[in-house]
């Protein structure tokens, strides 16, 4: 089992920055990947960007180059650094690990970006 518990989120004007936290507990061993994902009232859960335990990153188009994922393993924490943000960035901001095939999710943490 992993447990997942997320912080971090808020309100941020367009163009502000957040750093979204996600840490991790349980059986840490045998992670294949860790990452964020997010949902839009409305709209479909999408991938916004994932680690690999190799340490490869993959990020969807809409964030890249804004958008940063990264791990403290000391701390067993993955972060997501959110700059520039912007109205369509919207919604809420779920941590997601894979282990052994196994899905597991955090309760998610509500990013709103507005004037």
């Amino acid at each position: 089992q992993v447990q997942l518990v997320e912080s971090g989120g808020g309100l941020v004007q367009p163009g502000g920055s957040l750093r979204l936290s996600c840490a991790a507990s349980g059986s840490m061993f045998s992670i294949d990947r860790m990452g964020w994902y997010r949902q839009a009232p409305g709209k479909q859960r999408e991938l916004v960007a994932v680690m690999i335990s190799g340490g490869s990153t993959h990020y969807v188009d809409s964030v890249k180059g804004r958008f940063t994922i990264s791990r403290d393993n000391a701390k067993n924490t993955v972060y997501l650094q959110m700059n520039t943000l912007k109205p369509e960035d919207t919604a809420v901001y779920y941590c997601n690990a894979v282990r052994l095939g196994v899905e597991y999710w955090g309760q998610g943490t509500q990013v709103t970006v507005s004037s």
